[in-house]
């Protein structure tokens, strides 16, 4: 049985890394962020072949303060519609706290319930001493880690402008006890249509390694709108039954208009 939530999963994995130990005068870093914003909500329609079997829903909620800083509260839910409860139901919801200045994570918290499956995480990111502290124990990370939501809303902030078909970035994502690598893959533009309309787009191939947190036998493509804000379009996922699409219905909250939009 193949978890639903599996293509959100893994097109969100990506972080950057630097030195952990910081020193007493050591300012973080600022991020200049066009991308998104306090409020923006992004829905999803999850179909398996012909049939919707699921919504999925990123939003920007709240403004929140950890460590004496202002974080953006972002809430990712996965849900199965009732019809395909019957089949297998999925209640999923992530949460993660991003630093408004540097966009990197304070806290991250993980439901799991698929199916008979339950699983429930939390993790503190103590981006001054470079360890995080989990329901599951204390391990080292670089500094700027991210969870697997924080690293989506910063690679939306990334310049493809200069980039090649073909050309990878390098990345790495923390994910229960382990830094786990992440190449991305840019395979170049490409229009296409979905309920929220048509859009030029980038496509990107996270590439899942062997052991890391999620894999899968075959390929994950994602379509990012190719503009400023970077919201992601489509994704598609071959699994060993088929293949899972996930399609923009709905967005609002967004920095500005989608120049990408035709």
């Amino acid at each position: 049985m193949f978890r639903l939530s599996l293509i959100i999963k893994q097109f969100i994995f990506f972080v950057i890394i630097i030195t952990p130990i910081l020193s007493q005068d050591f300012e973080f870093r600022k991020i200049e962020n066009n991308s998104f914003k306090l409020g923006e909500k992004l829905t999803f329609d999850v179909n398996y072949g012909f049939i919707t079997a699921g919504v999925a829903v990123f939003h920007v909620s709240k403004i929140k303060k950890i460590s004496v800083r202002d974080t953006y509260h972002v809430l990712f839910t996965v849900n199965t519609t009732s019809a395909f409860d019957l089949f297998y139901r999925v209640r999923d919801r992530y949460e993660t706290y991003i630093d408004v200045e540097g966009l990197f994570p304070w806290r991250f918290e993980q439901h799991i319930r698929e199916g008979g499956y339950s699983r429930d995480f939390s993790a503190f990111f103590d981006q001054r001493i470079g360890k995080a502290k989990t329901s599951e124990g204390t391990y080292d990370i670089p500094l700027y880690v991210n969870d697997i939501v924080s690293a989506f809303y910063l690679v939306r902030t990334y310049d493809f402008s200069n980039m090649k078909k073909g050309d990878k970035f390098y990345l790495e994502n923390f994910y229960k006890d382990k830094v786990y690598p992440l190449h991305v893959v840019y395979w170049g533009k490409e229009t296409i249509s979905v309920v929220a309309g048509k859009f030029e787009c980038l496509i990107v191939e996270p590439l899942i390694s062997e052991g890391g947190l999620y894999k899968s036998d075959g390929r994950l493509l994602i379509w990012l709108t190719n503009d400023i804000q970077k919201i992601p379009v489509k994704v598609k996922a071959e699994i060993l039954i088929g293949s899972i699409d996930a399609e923009l219905t709905n967005y609002e909250g967004l920095t500005g208009a989608l120049k990408s939009k035709k």
